[in-house]
């Protein structure tokens, strides 16, 4: 992938973000309610990443489909990818579980000042679509209305197949079509890039805005969960994928840390993993030295599939509430919290946005679910931090792929 040549500005916007990012929590908890004047800022940076990250998504999976498609790796890459999503998703919501009983963080909250925030509006939206269901809905009948629509499971179905398409075709009809998508993806890289240089004013226009609104005093009332999410986070980003890429591929788990700073700090303030995808994968490949058939393919999959963080989310969420309504969980309650965050997890766009998806996992587990609004007020804050995880854990999977197909093939070619 082609990037800007001048990436001194990219390079820095990590440091760049964290500061908008502490600048904007400031005049938001100064300024209160009035700091909303500073929303549009955040708005048209949103905008911006919107309206390029679709076409994005769409020719870098058609890219990285073509160029894996020819090969024998292909299949495998992509059962690899989606069985390591699987796995980190369900170990991310047993990670929650466990550390949910150990802190209790519904143990002792004191509701009376914020029960009349209680409702049972959500109680329609827990429905989990069935297994053909959910197959169905991800073929598109329509490509261009899936693409107004911005419904990336069927985007995702139809550019992999696509791909897949291209890459059968002669050599000489091929290449000129993929280098021409690979034209495009390095088009549209260097159309985020341009966006990206206003990345701090829309931070500090999206963190004023929400510290303005909510304030803290709605923090405290969950402080003790949201304490014990940020550390499972922490435990899961800086331990648990770490310890997967030293054991699993060449790459040194402190260089992994160490460039995965600059996406993480682009999902913080975007809490999109399709927004932060350009800068994700422009680490990898120039960073990580992920190969860009296997990146292109790897990545924008994750953005959408994989969210380990929802998965804590959702596991923390249930355990609290259980605590606070003093329900007791049984085993089969813990097994339903499971399955239904991971395929939750697995099925939530990677798109900001409160995630409803928690609803089917505490009517799963016969939790009440009228609290939800305690934490919908705060999802922002919340989707922030989970989404730094989640595309941690895509680039994780594609450095460990890569490595993986880059000894196969040199053992078929020895």
């Amino acid at each position: 992938m082609k990037v800007l040549e001048n990436k001194g500005l990219l390079n820095n916007i990590g440091v760049q973000v964290v500061i908008a990012m502490v600048v904007g929590t400031l005049v938001g908890a100064m300024m209160g309610p009035t700091a909303s004047i500073f929303a549009p800022l955040g708005s048209i940076f949103i905008h911006l990443i919107k309206m390029l990250v679709i076409p994005l998504v769409a020719v870098a999976i058609i890219s990285g489909a073509a160029g894996l498609g020819n090969s024998s790796a292909a299949g495998k890459v992509g059962l690899l990818t989606l069985g390591f999503f699987g796995f980190t998703s369900a170990v991310a919501v047993a990670l929650a579980l466990f550390m949910g009983e150990v802190f209790q963080p519904g143990i002792g909250v004191d509701l009376s000042g914020v029960e009349g925030m209680f409702s049972n509006a959500y109680a329609d939206k827990g429905d989990l679509p069935t297994f053909w269901a959910t197959v169905l809905g991800m073929i598109p009948t329509n490509v261009f209305q899936s693409l107004n629509e911005a419904n990336i499971l069927q985007i995702l179905v139809f550019c992999l197949f696509f791909g897949i398409a291209v890459s059968k075709l002669e050599k000489d009809r091929r290449d000129p079509l993929i280098n021409g998508v690979n034209a495009i993806v390095d088009a549209m890289v260097w159309m985020i890039n341009v966006v990206m240089k206003i990345a701090p004013l829309g931070v500090f226009g999206l963190m004023a805005d929400a510290v303005g609104t909510f304030g803290f005093s709605a923090l405290m009332v969950v402080f003790k969960l949201f304490v014990v999410y940020v550390v499972a986070i922490l435990v899961y980003g800086f331990i648990f994928y770490p310890l997967m890429i030293k054991v699993f591929s060449k790459t040194s788990p402190l260089k992994f840390l160490s460039v995965m700073k600059k996406p993480q700090a682009v999902a913080l303030s975007t809490a999109s993993s399709m927004a932060t995808l350009p800068v994700t994968m422009e680490v990898c490949e120039e960073e990580l030295k992920v190969k860009n058939s296997t990146a292109s393919f790897v990545l924008p999959l994750g953005a959408t599939i994989n969210m380990s963080g929802n998965a804590i989310y959702y596991g923390l969420v249930a355990i609290f509430f259980a605590q606070i309504f003093n329900v007791d969980l049984s085993m089969s309650a813990y097994m339903a919290i499971i399955i239904t965050s991971t395929l939750g997890a697995v099925g939530q766009a990677g798109v900001p946005g409160p995630s409803f998806l928690v609803v089917a996992v505490l009517l799963s587990a016969g939790i009440p679910i009228e609290g939800l609004p305690l934490l919908f007020a705060l999802d922002r804050i919340f989707d922030m931090i989970r989404t730094a995880l989640n595309i941690t854990g895509d680039a994780a999977c594609a450095v460990i792929i890569n490595d993986h197909i880059d000894v196969e093939t040199k053992q078929e070619n020895a």
